[in-house]
């Protein structure tokens, strides 16, 4: 099964640095915007690197920046539960740099289709959190149960489509303006290909050596 940990402090410190390093930054983030008027105060999301479609505040960084940010504990347990319990499994299989890229850019390409479609509503868009990367993750393990099959056993593959569910319902069936589906679903689409472009580069560096 490959989402059960089994590691000590020091093992996963070791195996996993990027996974470390996204978890403690979102701590981190998190208690800066405790400290500096609130996490769930739009000002001080906004100030702090909150992805927004308001003029003067669209500046490019806010894509990747927006990801360290959550607007509240619960926001930040699940999605820091998820790092830490999901996505060791996808960086020792990548290794540390291309899972760090396939993260990142899932939550961008997240990002850019939720400006896009608030855009094209003409609604004010300010968004944050890990999710989007997280789904990224989630898209990565959706290709190896579809298309890898021989790499994840049943039981993983069961999980992957049980996580998926889930956060599908959650995401619509809640009807909660708090949830950016958008940013879900661009980043498990966005997950799901890069790591099948990854996957294919590897692949082929392999058979070229």
């Amino acid at each position: 099964m490959l989402f059960v940990r089994y590691e000590n402090w020091k093992s996963y410190l070791k195996y996993y640095p990027v996974t470390t390093i996204l978890f403690v930054a979102n701590i981190v983030m998190y208690l800066i915007l405790v400290f500096n008027g609130g996490a769930s105060d739009n000002n001080t999301l906004v100030k702090f690197g909150a992805l927004t479609n308001v003029d003067g505040y669209n500046e490019w960084w806010r894509y990747v920046t927006s990801m360290f940010l959550h607007g509240g504990f619960s926001h930040l347990l699940f999605n820091d539960f998820a790092i830490l319990v999901f996505a060791p499994p996808l960086e020792r299989l990548l290794g540390a740099w291309r899972y760090a890229l396939l993260y990142l850019l899932s939550g961008v390409i997240g990002n850019i289709l939720s400006v896009a479609h608030y855009n094209r509503l003409g609604e004010t868009l300010i968004t944050i959190g890990a999710s989007g990367a997280i789904y990224g993750v989630y898209g990565a393990f959706l290709y190896i149960a579809l298309l890898q099959r021989n790499w994840m056993d049943d039981a993983s593959r069961k999980t992957v489509y049980a996580l998926l569910l889930v956060g599908i319902i959650f995401s619509f069936a809640s009807g909660s303006v708090q949830i950016n589906w958008m940013a879900h679903l661009g980043g498990l689409v966005g997950g799901f290909f890069i790591y099948g472009l990854m996957a294919r580069v590897v692949k082929k560096r392999i058979k070229g050596s």
